[in-house]
């Protein structure tokens, strides 16, 4: 190495001097001495700045070296932590800020059920069962919970609902440690003339759709007297053992969509047969030794004219933006309805609104108040950073429990009496 610096270094001594003596014959005698010492700095300088050069890049060799075949392998393992960081962050983001949710509830409650009017303990009032089930409540979620622990057995609503072509139903489950096979989800439509309040048939009614949700897969069977199945099937976003799951079925004439953890998991343009009229809802097992436990059962009309109320009627009452039991932040199922209103804002410039929260009377008067404004204000600021609407257009306000539509009686009233309001000003 010694030697490559001292032959580099001769070779810019000699480089150097050339030119020094050709400045040399051009300058008086007088000249010649200062010229000399001035080469000579200038020769000095560049053969040390090849010299420390020269030491850098032998030195990095050297410590590359060096590195033991240990810090290789933790260098190597923080880089691919580093890799892994990132790209969970991105997954998180993009769950956060790209939710595939398109749907929009309607301004119309068919049916809600949280099971708040049933005791611990009990089998909830309005429905029944061919084998047992409780209500509870869970550690890892509030409210109350139906427990779905008969050995195999369907459990049905007692009353029917008048399904429009339209429509979209939600709810909760949480699986236990157990579940495998999953639980079934049933619309169907009675025999006309035959109702029941309960069906345990494989097929219950003239006609249905079966909705299968396990921990490895979704599946969907149309089915209809005489008839063949209609399936479907998807992997992505499956139910997750012993966590709260937020389930949405979009259903709009034969068209079947599930939504599951913000994204879109399987959409059948036909799943259902033509001129099917649901009027019934059912769970039922398909795994002897799962139990998990269901709530928060919702269903609306779907694709409201959100348009024309806020523009021409100047008031839209909306259910599709939700929110945590006592808690502020929107939910991410809230996505579709927020991106449908900031449309509408943005095609009318010229508008203002005054967003309006409102809650149940469950609980504290002057919390209501406070949580109301809060989730109000939750919802200008979606709205701002979101979907780009400008501040100064929207106004805030909380009312509490101070304006119902409904009694506070029932689930379902209460449900209608919780709502965001949109005033055109």
């Amino acid at each position: 190495m010694k030697k490559i610096i001292i032959l580099l270094s001769f070779c810019l001594l000699f480089i150097a001097g050339a030119d020094a003596q050709s400045w040399l014959n051009k300058l008086g005698n007088a000249a010649k001495e200062a010229a000399k010492n001035t080469v000579e700095r200038r020769v000095e300088q560049k053969a040390e700045e090849v010299t420390e050069k020269t030491l850098n890049k032998a030195e990095e060799s050297v410590t590359r070296r060096e590195v033991t075949e240990e810090e290789a392998d933790m260098e190597e393992e923080a880089s691919r932590e580093e890799t892994t960081g990132k790209a969970r962050q991105t997954a998180s983001q993009k769950l956060v800020s790209t939710s595939q949710y398109d749907f929009v509830p309607g301004d119309k409650i068919l049916y809600f059920e949280d099971f708040s009017q049933d005791a611990i303990g009990d089998f909830p009032a309005l429905w029944t069962t061919d084998g047992s089930g409780e209500v509870k409540t869970v550690n890892i979620a509030p409210g109350k919970w139906f427990h779905l622990n008969g050995d195999n057995a369907c459990y049905c609503y007692t009353r029917q609902i008048d399904f429009p072509d339209n429509f979209i139903v939600e709810f909760d489950i949480i699986p236990d440690e157990e579940f495998g096979h999953g639980i079934q989800f049933t619309l169907y439509q009675d025999e006309e003339g035959k109702p029941k309040e309960m069906n345990d048939g494989l097929f219950p009614g003239v006609a249905g759709l079966h909705i299968v949700a396990s921990h490895d897969r979704w599946e969907t069977n149309g089915y209809k007297d005489s008839e063949d199945w209609i399936t479907g099937s998807a992997t992505r976003n499956p139910v997750i053992r012993e966590q709260e799951n937020h389930v949405i079925i979009w259903i709009q004439k034969r068209r079947v969509r599930i939504y599951h953890q913000n994204a879109k998991v399987l959409d059948m343009p036909t799943n259902i047969y033509p001129d099917v009229k649901f009027n019934r809802i059912r769970f039922s097992g398909w795994d002897r030794h799962s139990a998990p436990l269901v709530s928060n059962i919702k269903i609306t009309t779907a694709s409201p004219d959100t348009r024309s109320k806020l523009i021409t009627e100047g008031r839209l009452i909306t259910y599709g933006i939700t929110f945590d039991v006592n808690k502020a932040e929107v939910k991410a199922e809230s996505f579709g309805t927020l991106k449908n209103i900031a449309e509408v804002l943005k095609e009318n410039e010229s508008v203002r609104v005054k967003i309006v929260g409102h809650t149940d009377s469950d609980g504290d008067d002057a919390k209501n108040l406070e949580l109301s404004q809060r989730r109000a204000e939750s919802v200008k600021n979606e709205l701002v950073t979101r979907f780009g609407i400008d501040a100064s257009r929207m106004e805030t306000d909380g009312a509490g429990e101070t304006s119902p539509v409904a009694p506070n009686d029932t689930p379902v009233n209460k449900a209608l009496n919780r709502r965001v309001e949109f005033v055109k000003l």
